[in-house]
C-alpha cells in the first residue's frame, strides 16, 4: 500500500508533517520550526476522508437535471396550437409538441393532440 501524504500537522505551526512510515529514526520532525513528535504516536493513527456529492461541480453533471429522460401523458398534451387538419374528426386546430427521440443526426418526433376530440398521433421528421 502506497501513502501519499499523512494529514499530520505540526501542534506549533500548523505545517504538514512527513509521513511517519517515511520517516527515519524514532522522531519526526517539522520542516517549518523543527519540532519533534514521537514517531509511536502515530502508530496506529487511521486518517479517513470523505467527500460531499457537490463538492467537485461539472457542467455535464449540471445538465443532467435539464434532461428530459421519460414523457408523460400531460407532456404530450402540452404544447402550441397549430392549424393541422385532424385524422378522425377533421378539425383544423392540433396541439403540437416535439421531442429529440431519436439520434441527435435525425429529426424530432413531433406529438399532435386534437383539439376538439383529442385524437393523438404522431409523426417523425
Amino acid at each position: 500500500m502506497s501513502v501519499i501524504g499523512s494529514l499530520i500537522f505540526c501542534l506549533d505551526c500548523g505545517d504538514l508533517l512527513d509521513n511517519p512510515s517515511s520517516v527515519q529514526g524514532s522522531d519526526i520532525e517539522c520542516q517549518q520550526c523543527q519540532a519533534r513528535y514521537p514517531k509511536s504516536k502515530f502508530s496506529n493513527l487511521k486518517v479517513v476522508t470523505s467527500t460531499p456529492d457537490d463538492a467537485f461541480p461539472s457542467s455535464l453533471k449540471m445538465k443532467q437535471s435539464v434532461v428530459k429522460t421519460s414523457i408523460g401523458r400531460d407532456d404530450l398534451d402540452e404544447g402550441a396550437t397549430i392549424k393541422e387538419k385532424c385524422p378522425k374528426c377533421g378539425h383544423d386546430e392540433m396541439h403540437y409538441h416535439t421531442l429529440q427521440l431519436r439520434s441527435a443526426d435525425e429529426g424530432a418526433t413531433v406529438f399532435y393532440t386534437c383539439t376538439n376530440c383529442g385524437y393523438k398521433y404522431r409523426s417523425n421528421n
